[in-house]
């Protein structure tokens, strides 16, 4: 029986508050990857503890995740399934980053490290309380296949400021004008991040109204009692999520693009530093913070819009597919336009280099709200929860893994960070690298996608059959 509380025309102010969220989810990884550099840079965090960091609460939440997502999906509740997590993670999210970042040098180096690891465990911890639900609350806010994407690309709009916004700490930390160092700016902006974004958060739990689930028999929530069976739902729910064909396609060409992406991502601060300016960052100036800035401008005001557009006229998989395609001719294009003393030039390659990761979760989100009419076909479940930590588990693993293979390239060619100097072979193969791997690892994921079958005619025939099904069951209880 479905426990969904959908609508085919989605309130304006429904998707506002939900993108509001999408702001909120956005911002506090983002800020997240920029404050990092701190601990390395002015607190003298060594190599080994800075991965630990990176790796353990990310672990931790990769476990965590699947397990939330089973029990949002399975809430029994007078708020529904999903409005309370949200509302409670936003909080425990916001406070611990907030405290997270209250690192002080004069305190010893294991001190701070076993402060700052503690409390990124309850900052993940919040995180996943939030997102999980959160996420599947988009899902499910409409039946309807385009209404779909319309409330995916507004919520990936208001998103994709966090991009813009989060790489203009960076600038404001190291700056003397503002702050006398860049841990004392850390600790100050960290309470204006957590408390900013922490009640974006809410916004979602507080607008987006969800029917009752208290008497809904068909759930069967976590309780002690119950723990090992659900445990053992959990690990079943899994399989059968990505059991389903279109799914398990979505999650490899999202994890394929995205771990492209992120592998080379960092290289574009060390492309425009050592080879437009020959290694001197002082004159590089703002240009390695205008390039994520634009690019995630350009996502907002023109590859959104358009990608949207796009999937009405042409079906979601080839609005992917076109979209992909151009970000391809956007990474050809950076080889030519990364000019030694004209750092403008990569400005004309950035509106086809935004459509990769630009359209991305547009379309992978509304995709996914479409396999979740598929599995409640079959299942007769709806399982939001359970899709959405499955699909945001491989977005992460993804992640994950990039970290390990930049490192690795950077060995591969002799890149050695922090040198003055690099040698030609090492800014060869690191452009070469820029431009190549995310080329391949989205040829692959357009190859994966190619039969992808959930169109807009079988997908309103499922949700024509769930809709008779659901009336035949109302009347059989009346």
């Amino acid at each position: 029986m479905s426990t969904a509380n959908t609508v085919s025309s989605v309130p304006m102010g429904h998707k506002l508050a939900f993108g509001l969220g999408m702001l909120a989810n956005q911002m506090f990884p983002a800020a997240l990857g920029i404050f990092m550099v701190v601990l390395v840079q002015d607190l003298g965090f060594p190599g080994w503890m800075w991965g630990i960091l990176f790796f353990v609460p990310r672990i931790y939440d990769s476990l965590t995740d699947p397990i939330m997502g089973f029990i949002s999906d399975n809430t029994r509740s007078v708020w529904g399934r999903r409005r309370q997590y949200v509302f409670i993670g936003s909080i425990i999210m916001g406070i611990s980053f907030i405290i997270m970042w209250q690192l002080y040098r004069e305190n010893s180096l294991t001190y701070n490290f076993v402060y700052f690891l503690l409390w990124s465990l309850s900052f993940y911890t919040g995180l996943t309380i939030f997102s999980v639900p959160y996420v599947a609350m988009g899902y499910e806010m409409s039946t309807d296949f385009h209404e779909r994407t319309d409330i995916m690309a507004i919520a990936q709009w208001i998103g994709q400021w966090a991009w813009v916004l989060a790489p203009w700490l960076w600038v404001i930390m190291y700056d003397p004008d503002w702050f006398p160092n860049a841990d004392t700016a850390t600790r100050t902006l960290a309470i204006w991040v957590g408390i900013i974004f922490m009640l974006m958060a809410i916004v979602p739990a507080v607008f987006i109204k969800q029917k009752s689930t208290k008497e809904d028999t068909a759930l069967t929530p976590l309780t002690m009692s119950t723990i090992g069976s659900g445990i053992v739902e959990i690990i079943k729910n899994f399989k059968e999520a990505f059991g389903f064909a279109p799914f398990r396609k979505l999650c490899i060409a999202t994890f394929l693009i995205f771990n492209a992406f992120n592998t080379i991502a960092s290289f574009s601060f060390f492309i425009i530093v050592y080879y437009l300016f020959n290694g001197d960052a002082a004159k590089a100036g703002v240009w390695p913070t205008l390039f994520g800035c634009v690019g995630a401008l350009v996502t907002t005001f023109i590859v959104i819009p358009i990608v949207a557009r796009l999937s009405k006229k042409t079906g979601k998989k080839k609005a992917f597919i076109i979209s992909q395609s151009i970000s391809i001719i956007g990474y050809i294009l950076l080889w030519f336009l990364f000019v030694p003393g004209k750092p403008y030039m990569f400005l004309f390659a950035l509106p086809f280099f935004s459509f990769g990761i630009g359209s991305l979760f547009t379309m992978m989100m509304s995709m996914t709200a479409d396999v979740c009419d598929l599995d409640e076909l079959h299942s007769e479940k709806r399982r939001e929860g359970v899709f959405g930590a499955i699909y945001w588990w491989m977005v992460k693993f993804g992640f994950a893994i990039a970290g390990l293979l930049s490192g690795a390239i950077m060995s591969l060619i002799g890149f050695v960070p922090g040198s003055e100097t690099q040698t030609e072979g090492s800014i060869i193969g690191l452009r070469l690298f820029y431009s190549g791997v995310p080329i391949l690892g989205t040829l692959i994921a357009m190859y994966v996608m190619r039969d992808y079958d959930l169109s807009e005619e079988r997908s309103n025939e499922i949700r024509a059959r769930l809709d008779e099904r659901k009336a035949k069951l109302g009347a059989n209880q009346g």
